[in-house]
């Protein structure tokens, strides 16, 4: 196979932060508490003198903090392999692009409770000497977002140009506007919604029982022995089955069948291969954290409004971009029209954007040509 050529992409570089003690410990919306947080991050183009260029990207599920670029390698991180290499938003943002560098900055942060170099699951505890494993506490998008804020104030970020999010991405983006209105000029939400959904919550928990039920889970105890490969591979092949439509299942499902016991079709063949390929980049206890957060996600609750319209109410002075994918079937396009339904009740300027894409959820990452005119106003 034929390597592709990196020698044109910029090499960059994930940095560190570690929360200051005025910040720790941080208590998590469960209550529980981390006595240290270490963030992963990368920057992209050069934060101005005011502090007022700045786009704060938020990763999908399984993403990292490594948007564009070439970064070949994480200090501390074991599971980055070719495909964490090139940035996931490689296409969209650079000098010139959708997101134009010459004169924005994007930062994009690995979660909280990720492996990527945020504090996680895989971290060592420094209470134990050992890996937090299964007793790393549960997640909250809210703590996500809280985590990420000490950052920006030290970068000297008070308002953000934008926030950007897509898929889970997005639901960040609406709990950083919601809870901290003053901080964020642009809202950017492309294939998101209001909430986890019915169809989300049941997809997330086959993908949990793959996992819990592999017996080389061990509850989450797996570092030192066997690795609990077929359950996470199983949990990527249940998601998949939400981010690509049939039509690109169709197109990318090949003639050649893997060497597998149970591969019978060039589908199921194809379904193994994504399976195979997120087994070897990223942590499964990181990834029943993160499925959480997203399922139990709850904007009500954490603002404590008691409608959508009142808790957008104080997005007023943002303006709000929001993005349909047409065949989307993980956030399916009613789900944005909710979105923008709750958004107009509430007197918040918010613009519609609908992409169509024979891809399905996935052509947020795939498809820049179809995003950039409408990114570039929403960012002008």
């Amino acid at each position: 196979m034929t390597q592709p050529d990196r020698s044109r992409e910029p090499t960059v570089e994930t940095q560190f932060f570690d929360l200051p003690e005025e910040s720790l410990p941080f208590k998590l919306k469960s209550g529980e508490t981390l006595a240290q947080v270490r963030l992963a991050y990368e920057v992209y183009g050069e934060i101005n003198a005011a502090g007022n260029n700045v786009v704060l990207l938020f990763h999908a599920l399984t993403g990292s903090q490594h948007a564009a670029g070439h970064n070949p390698s994480v200090d501390g991180v074991e599971r980055w392999v070719e495909e964490n290499q090139t940035g996931w938003w490689e296409g969209f943002i650079g000098p010139g692009l959708a997101v134009d560098t010459d004169r924005l900055a994007v930062i994009c942060v690995n979660y909280l409770g990720g492996c990527y170099g945020t504090t996680g699951p895989p971290s060592i505890d420094p209470g134990t000497g050992l890996r937090y494993g299964p007793r790393f506490p549960d997640v909250a998008l809210a703590d996500i977002v809280d985590s990420q804020l000490p950052l920006l104030d030290h970068l000297g970020v008070g308002r953000l140009k934008a926030a950007a999010g897509a898929s889970v991405g997005a639901l960040l983006g609406l709990s950083l506007a919601a809870r901290y209105p003053d901080r964020v000029e642009n809202i950017i939400a492309l294939a998101g919604g209001l909430g986890g959904t019915t169809l989300h919550r049941m997809l997330n928990f086959e993908q949990k029982l793959a996992i819990l039920n592999d017996p080389h889970f061990n509850g989450g105890n797996y570092y030192e022995g066997p690795f609990p490969a077929a359950g996470l591979a199983l949990a990527r092949i249940i998601s998949h089955k939400a981010f690509v439509s049939l039509e690109a299942i169709r197109a990318r499902a090949r003639s050649e069948i893997i060497d597998h016991p149970y591969v019978t079709h060039p589908v199921e063949s194809y379904f193994w291969h994504q399976g195979e390929k997120l087994v070897i980049r990223f942590d499964p206890n990181s990834y029943l954290r993160i499925i959480d957060s997203w399922s139990n996600y709850d904007l009500l609750g954490e603002t404590g409004a008691g409608s959508y319209e009142e808790a957008l109410s104080v997005c007023r002075d943002q303006r709000w971009h929001v993005f349909t994918i047409d065949t989307d079937a993980c956030f399916y396009p009613g789900e944005q029209e909710q979105l923008v339904a709750a958004l107009g009740r509430a007197g918040v300027p918010v613009e519609w954007i609908k992409v169509s894409s024979a891809k399905g959820h996935d052509a947020f990452l795939t498809e820049p040509h179809l995003f950039d005119e409408a990114l570039r106003n929403a960012l002008a």
